[in-house]
């Protein structure tokens, strides 16, 4: 393992990534060296159902919103400090062996380009109060520069995507399947295109919010449940109907639109249908807006890699295989990163960019008005 000094610190070049996404499940934490990319522990800390109910809560307008946002945000940062701990104790390293934390945050609106021609997008945090409980310098708020350079702000990870999961011979599709769905089309060298990437679509947002109205679980356990049903045809025509899924490139989305509401308003005119048939009608949905846009936007991939919670739902991986004949559907185990890894190591790979000075977005994928450092620092 190659294992450097960092010459501004002569501390060792040692980055972790936090990533709390919109499942609302819980943070997943890694501890990585830089320079080999090896991972030397990974930490998973729950959501209490409080805080998960908090949360999901503040992703709407509400009373008395900038008090609760402040004492979840405290509630988050305590989460990510736990998940901190975790690392150290499995790495037998101390903070002081970790130049920086990525703390991605819980993003609770994403408005970009709306409003006054920029939006914005906010991602409840604490940092300065992970960098008290902890020791490490955090950086946090990854989104914003990009947003305010005219980009989505989302997703960011295609970068990170371009940096490990890139082939110069072949056209891969790297597919997180988070609350939100998104894809990074990264093209052979041979085709001289640049990477792309956005969201789309639903991901476990809507599945794990119906599973848990049904089944009194916070999600659906391998897909079984799903597995069981029949999608029902014309309600995955009606769910399709919404117009982000016809919207070109760069788009972003979230919570903000694909809720609970969203999908009750939609199955008006639908009760005849069995709440397991919409699971998976669901289950559809996610897998159809996900593999039009492989075959809209990288019509030459011949290897879809996916990460995130979702590559546990079977249903949904076999779902998305059939719609996609022709492309090997695999989870980035095959390229040697566990699925759950990926957006954490992402955000530790753009803390180590952020304390370089080193651009971390992409324009074509985001749309900004070009190359921009992300984030802002928090000294321990």
């Amino acid at each position: 393992m190659t294992d450097t000094l960092s010459p501004a610190t002569g501390r060792r070049d040692r980055f972790i990534g936090l990533m709390s996404g919109t499942s609302l499940d819980g943070v997943d934490g890694v501890l990585v060296d830089a320079q080999s990319r090896q991972v030397l522990a990974q930490a998973y800390v729950s959501f209490g159902p409080e805080l998960r109910d908090t949360l999901m809560g503040l992703q709407a307008p509400g009373d008395n919103e900038i008090h609760r946002e402040a004492l979840a945000a405290n509630a988050l940062a305590r989460h990510y400090a736990a998940c901190v701990a975790q690392l150290l104790a499995q790495s037998g390293l101390s903070a002081a062996d970790v130049l920086a934390i990525g703390a991605h945050g819980q993003t609770i609106r994403h408005r970009p380009g709306e409003f006054d021609g920029v939006g914005y997008t906010r991602q409840l945090n604490n940092p300065a109060l992970i960098a008290e409980l902890t020791g490490i310098d955090v950086v946090a708020d990854l989104r914003s520069r990009d947003v305010m350079a005219g980009g989505q702000g989302a997703p960011l990870v295609p970068a990170y995507h371009h940096a490990v999961f890139s082939s110069p011979a072949q056209t891969r599709v790297i597919c997180n399947l988070g609350g939100i769905s998104n894809i990074t089309i990264l093209p052979s060298a041979a085709s001289n295109r640049p990477v792309t990437g956005f969201d789309c679509g639903p991901g476990n947002a809507l599945l794990d919010g119906w599973a848990a109205r049904h089944l009194q679980q916070p999600f659906d356990d391998g897909g079984r449940w799903g597995a069981g049903g029949h999608a029902d045809d014309a309600l995955l025509t009606a769910l399709l109907a919404e117009p982000y899924f016809a919207a070109p490139p760069p788009k972003s989305t979230g919570r903000d639109l694909f809720h609970d509401q969203w999908l009750a308003r939609r199955l008006s005119g639908f009760a005849h249908v069995s709440a397991v048939d919409v699971q998976a009608t669901l289950v559809a949905l996610t897998a159809q807006c996900i593999a039009a846009e492989v075959k809209r936007h990288a019509p030459d991939c011949r290897a879809l890699y996916a990460c995130g919670g979702g590559t546990r739902n079977l249903a949904l991986m076999d779902a998305l295989a059939q719609r996609l004949p022709g492309v090997s559907v695999a989870t980035t185990d095959a390229l040697d990163v566990p699925p759950n890894q990926v957006e954490a190591l992402a955000f530790a790979w753009l803390a180590q960019r952020c304390v370089r000075r080193e651009p971390g977005n992409l324009p074509a994928v985001t749309g900004a008005n070009g190359l921009r450092v992300l984030g802002a620092i928090y000294p321990r």
